[in-house]
């Protein structure tokens, strides 16, 4: 495959969750209001895809090493459009998280398999490198997403918004299907053998690398979920803004993220993966701690939560590219297991965010948002200048 394909293949792959997230956020009030679903409910629709997309990634991983990426991708893919498809059509609440929950699952398959043919194609240091290009695409995606979906809610509903998703699903899966070739090199033909699959956990989770980078990206990802899962409710609902503006406000936020990408590519350059993950920590905790300031304050305004959001979205840009290919890169044979390992404690975070969420935002104030970001933003700096400059350096491999 030319890089240029190998980009595009990965930045759609990687993409497939925002768009799954991002292009419906402007329609959650509508769902909520719609299907007559409690706050809890509406979150779940978002918490249980993510929970699901984390679980299905420990199966997925191992059957990749197994079988290979390119069959775990098209059956992944083809029950990704078919769930969407059933989202679309839910006619109820319960129906709308089973079908979505579903969807979390098969969307599994491409992110978890994405960041594994980063391993099978380079090493860490210039895996970095990559994965910042792909993630480049993805906030180009995720800048289209919200405005999309902005107007998709606002003019033809939300069933629309869903059905988005299986168009973009079924058109990455042509992509696969044409273009895609196997990248790994030796299939491990007992990868899903328990006698296997356990020892290999074992030693991913031991592995002092893995554990810094795995705490990185779930910091960095924990910090992003607690914007997109109360954005819609604290800037529509607290600050009165349209959905089309809504929309803008998340175009606002993804290119932020794309600079964060283009930042993370000079840094690399300059600093490597540690000194690179170390700068980012001070744009992490520093956008947060601005946004919880001027909320403390009493300032109830979109500039303060979209200017310090500005340089949380560089952090993010930094720590993911950082985050993922670290913590598959000492595994050149199992990079299906730890990037499914990876993946699975980031969502399982953010499921305990969702449902904190849930429980806590009552339409009123911005302080859920403004505290559990301020939270996650403590923990990236924290991790960063801490666990990764002792632990990191073997990423550079």
């Amino acid at each position: 495959m030319q890089p240029a394909t190998i980009v595009l293949l990965l930045a759609l792959l990687l993409g497939i969750q925002p768009v799954t997230t991002d292009l419906y956020l402007p329609a959650l009030p509508s769902i909520r209001t719609e299907l007559g679903a409690s706050m809890a409910q509406t979150q779940l629709t978002l918490s249980a895809l993510l929970l699901a997309f984390g679980c299905a990634q420990l199966v997925l991983g191992p059957l990749s090493d197994r079988f290979g990426r390119r069959p775990v991708l098209l059956v992944g893919l083809a029950a990704y459009v078919l769930a969407a498809i059933a989202s679309a059509a839910a006619p109820t609440m319960q129906l709308l998280i089973v079908a979505r929950t579903l969807q979390g699952a098969a969307m599994g398959a491409a992110v978890m398999c994405a960041r594994a043919i980063v391993r099978d194609l380079y090493a860490p240091a210039a895996g970095a490198r990559v994965m910042s290009r792909a993630l480049s695409g993805l906030g180009v995606i995720a800048c289209l997403c919200a405005p999309l979906g902005s107007l998709l809610a606002t003019y033809l509903g939300w069933r629309h918004a869903l059905l988005v998703l299986a168009v973009f699903g079924a058109g990455t899966l042509a992509l696969v299907a044409l273009r895609f070739h196997e990248t790994v090199p030796a299939k491990n033909p007992r990868a899903l053998q328990l006698g296997t699959l356990l020892p290999t956990w074992r030693g991913i989770l031991h592995n002092r690398s893995f554990q810094a980078f795995t705490l990185l990206t779930c910091g960095s990802y924990g910090l992003l979920f607690t914007f997109l899962a109360s954005s819609s409710f604290m800037f529509i609902q607290v600050l009165g803004l349209s959905k089309t503006t809504y929309g803008l406000v998340m175009l606002w936020t993804s290119a932020w993220y794309v600079a964060g990408t283009f930042l993370c590519r000079r840094w690399l350059a300059r600093h490597g993966v540690v000194g690179s993950v170390a700068r980012g920590g001070f744009l992490s905790l520093g956008g947060t701690s601005l946004m919880a300031l001027l909320v403390l304050s009493g300032i109830h305004s979109p500039w303060a939560l979209l200017l310090p959001m500005a340089l949380c979205m560089l952090g993010h840009g930094v720590h993911q590219p950082c985050g993922q290919s670290g913590a598959v890169g000492p595994f050149p044979q199992a990079a299906g297991a730890a990037s499914a390992l990876n993946g699975f404690c980031m969502m399982v975070l953010a499921f305990g965010v969702g449902a904190v969420l849930g429980q806590t935002m009552t339409g009123h104030t911005l302080l859920p948002m403004a505290l559990g970001m301020w939270f996650f933003g403590a923990w990236v700096a924290l991790v960063a200048w801490t666990l990764v400059q002792k632990h990191g350096q073997p990423a550079h491999g």
